[in-house]
């Protein structure tokens, strides 16, 4: 397992199995539930209905919806986390937007979200992204760093 003081991580990020999916939708739903109710003054079961609306209106095929790219991150053979990008085509390129990178809870503060944003953006690399873009809720300080990146076309 990673330490600290070590550097960053080094992840790979394999598209999501239908049972890794299932658990990421809970743990996601969730999680955004959580947000929505602290950032939009609603209740908690209005905000989870709302993230299963979200949800379902995003992701309606799972894991092989077009444009989206659902990943599990892993250190070795160990899952430390979750990443799920939307691309869009655009007339300059096309242009991914993070819905979502999580790293799971025993495993936060060790830069796993760090190497997750790093392999996150060689994917986009890959596939000719000209932009990335990522919406933080208010109370996350440890993601609040630049998270918006822009590439110029080669």
């Amino acid at each position: 397992m990673h330490g600290y003081g070590r550097g960053v991580p080094e992840v790979r990020l394999e598209p999501m199995s239908d049972e890794e999916y299932a658990e990421f939708r809970e743990r996601s739903e969730v999680s955004y539930a959580a947000q929505i109710a602290a950032s939009r003054a609603v209740s908690l079961s209005e905000a989870r209905r709302q993230a299963a609306e979200d949800h379902e209106r995003l992701l309606p095929q799972g894991v092989p919806t077009p444009g989206h790219y659902l990943w599990t991150a892993y250190e070795g053979a160990e899952p430390v986390g979750d990443l799920w990008l939307h691309v869009e085509t655009k007339p300059d390129g096309p242009h991914a937007f993070g819905y979502g990178i999580e790293v799971r809870q025993e495993l936060r503060r060790r830069g796993y979200g760090r190497a997750i944003t790093a392999a996150a953006e060689q994917k986009c690399r890959e596939m000719n992204v000209v932009s990335i873009g990522l919406t933080v809720f208010g109370p996350n300080k440890a993601a609040q760093s630049p998270c918006m990146r822009t590439w110029a076309s080669t």
